[in-house]
């Protein structure tokens, strides 16, 4: 693939592509622009479905005047309860149109949680996926006098169910239809009745250290963020994206569905979360971000597919790879890549990669983006063997996603690149904490003036809570959050993340904590990938009955001291792990210890696990 050395494709626009001061404005602007091309599709019992800007155009509309209909005013909130499907979309433009602020609420949330947020953010009416997440707002209900009304997406087993406050997502938007006709004018009011420094949509935080934050984000900085990414990673209308990442999330919130709806490119929703490796190879989008976890299931995935194939077929991996690396590397250090290693690059592609890059699903790909948590160097070297420059970006919720993106003419490996360019990042002197400053900042956290004046100073600047430094180019490097730094019972200080990054490029392990403050060594709390350990045991008749006893068994944790030893071999002896237990439950989304995008909670799994880790140090 050309696309390593081929970088005119990254050429920025700094031009305006699509005018509005506002989403809704950006949106219709937009519909009338683009109309019956398509702006989406999504799967649905195996077949694709699309719709155009027009299409989707009406349901809004429809859907904005049913919200106004329910006595939805400017600046009331809707909080949305769901996976990502075309639906949320549609849902959170109307909100947005009708003048109201959008919410998003992880569908793997409890009642409880679902009733917190509910209630922090003056929820008045809530839009659920179907009866599970119904279930939810019926139970917490009771405690929440603002909420007006649930509106159901999926009434799937609800035919015999009859509650006053409970409609269906097709009987909104009849409402909608019908109070349309007899408002005229009230459409167009709506969707001009706020500006651009108004409150938009909440986000709130995971909540590992307390209570959910809900960040306030207004209009300006949603497009702040937006246009500045047109600048760094250019997209248009002939690009495809995958939605799959949650909704909630200011990645795929921003950086994906906003960012797509003013450039125009189209999204592609997966069915569900468990199809993304089948959806990605049907897709293969152009353009594809992600979490750091993503990224190392392919690679897990490749490289035990590697193993199961013949020696011949082995040798051609490991050249091809090997030239990959070559290319890369000459990428990396800005030389030129020469005619005779494009042709040895070219055969590798016939001989390996090629073959590499369908089995993953991106061989379309024209660059991937990965964020929202550190990630190997060494996995991001592998993508760019593969022909594909994988440009990581780092930012917050407070700062609308993205702070720093790495430029693709200057890519440099454990790096998060530099400064956007709508806002300024800065070490601070005192504690090495990034500070970021600039209007793509978050208004503050609704209802908790205390935190949002511990967040952002009386000068603008944001307090990330990340530690990091910066090289006389203006590239940056995140070395820990400022909780997270271990001070050994010797003194010496530790970057645990480093470690843990190293860890998670094996193909048998998930995610690790490393654990030692104030303490006489480090240890770890390691998360096995079920999947590929599963089949080493199998190829190695290692007997096991159930998750708990695989974790169990001895050769598996030989395989994984294996895989802490590499690692260690990497460090010095004080950063080096002595001892590690293997966590014996298999966690999945709904799980406390995991955070929405499938990290483990820091904080949460050293209490919850304590008598493991004072086992390990007895």
């Amino acid at each position: 693939m050309a696309n390593l050395w081929n970088l005119d494709q990254f050429k920025p626009r700094h031009d305006i592509v699509m005018p509005g001061d506002t989403i809704p404005a950006m949106f219709w602007n937009a519909v009338a622009r683009r109309g019956d091309t398509t702006l989406m599709r999504q799967k649905d019992l195996g077949i694709w479905r699309s719709w155009s800007w027009n299409q989707v155009g009406a349901v809004v509309r429809d859907l904005a005047m049913g919200l106004a209909a329910r006595g939805l005013q400017p600046g009331d909130c809707v909080s949305i309860l769901s996976n990502t499907r075309i639906e949320w979309v549609w849902c959170d433009l109307a909100v947005l149109s009708a003048g109201g602020v959008a919410n998003g609420i992880y569908p793997t949330d409890a009642a409880a949680q679902v009733q917190f947020l509910c209630e922090d953010s003056s929820t008045l009416l809530v839009v659920v996926e179907d009866e599970e997440q119904l279930d939810k707002v019926l139970e917490a209900r009771a405690r929440l006098p603002r909420l007006r009304g649930i509106v159901v997406i999926d009434p799937k087993g609800l035919s015999g169910f009859d509650d006053p406050m409970v409609t269906t997502l097709d009987q909104l938007r009849a409402e909608g239809q019908a109070f349309d006709r007899a408002h005229p004018g009230e459409f167009e009011r709506r969707c001009q009745a706020r500006h651009a420094g108004d409150l938009a949509i909440l986000i709130y935080t995971s909540g590992t250290t307390g209570k959910p934050k809900g960040a306030m984000h207004s209009h300006r900085s949603l497009l702040t963020a937006v246009h500045g990414q047109n600048t760094t990673l250019p997209q248009d209308e002939r690009d495809e994206r995958m939605c799959f990442l949650p909704l909630c999330h200011v990645a795929e919130r921003v950086t994906g569905l906003y960012a797509s709806l003013y450039t125009g490119t189209r999204m592609n929703f997966v069915e569900n979360p468990d199809t993304v490796p089948e959806n990605v190879r049907e897709i293969a989008p152009t353009v594809f971000g992600g979490v750091p976890r993503l990224w190392e299931k392919f690679y897990s995935a490749v490289t035990i597919s590697v193993k199961e194939a013949g020696a011949v077929q082995q040798a051609l991996y490991a050249w091809s790879l090997s030239v990959g690396h070559a290319v890369s590397d000459r990428v990396l250090r800005g030389d030129r890549v020469g005619p005779w290693l494009r042709l040895k690059y070219r055969i590798a592609g016939i001989a390996s990669l090629d073959n590499v890059r369908r089995f993953i699903g991106i061989h379309r790909c024209r660059f991937l983006a990965t964020g929202a948590a550190p990630i190997a160097p060494e996995l991001i070297r592998w993508y760019l063997a593969l022909g594909i420059p994988m440009l990581e970006a780092w930012g917050q919720t407070e700062s609308c996603g993205i702070s720093t993106a790495m430029p693709p003419r200057g890519m440099r490996l454990g790096s998060i690149g530099v400064a956007s360019p709508y806002n300024e990042v800065r070490i601070d002197e005192a504690t090495g904490e990034l500070l970021v400053r600039g209007p793509n900042v978050f208004m503050g956290y609704l209802n908790q003036p205390e935190k949002t004046a511990e967040t952002i100073d009386a000068d603008g600047w944001l307090h990330t809570g990340d530690v990091g430094v910066a090289d006389a180019d203006g590239y940056f490097r995140i070395t820990d959050r400022m909780k997270d730094i271990i001070i050994t019972a010797g003194g010496k200080n530790i970057t645990p993340s480093e470690w843990e990054n190293e860890l998670k490029f094996s193909p048998y392990v998930t995610d690790a904590v490393v654990i030692g403050d104030r303490r006489a060594y480090l240890t770890a709390i390691v998360m096995i990938d079920q999947e590929n350990v599963e089949k080493y045991a199998q190829d190695h008749d290692v007997p096991f009955s159930n998750y708990a006893s695989l974790t169990r068994a001895p050769e598996v944790l030989a395989l994984i001291q294996a895989e802490i030893d590499k690692v260690n071999a990497k460090f010095a002896r004080v950063e080096q792990i002595k001892k590690f237990f293997l966590l014996q439950t298999q966690l999945g989304a709904e799980d406390e210890e995991l955070t929405p995008t499938m990290k483990l909670k820091r904080k949460l799994v050293q209490t919850k696990y304590a008598d493991h880790i004072e086992a390990m140090y007895s």
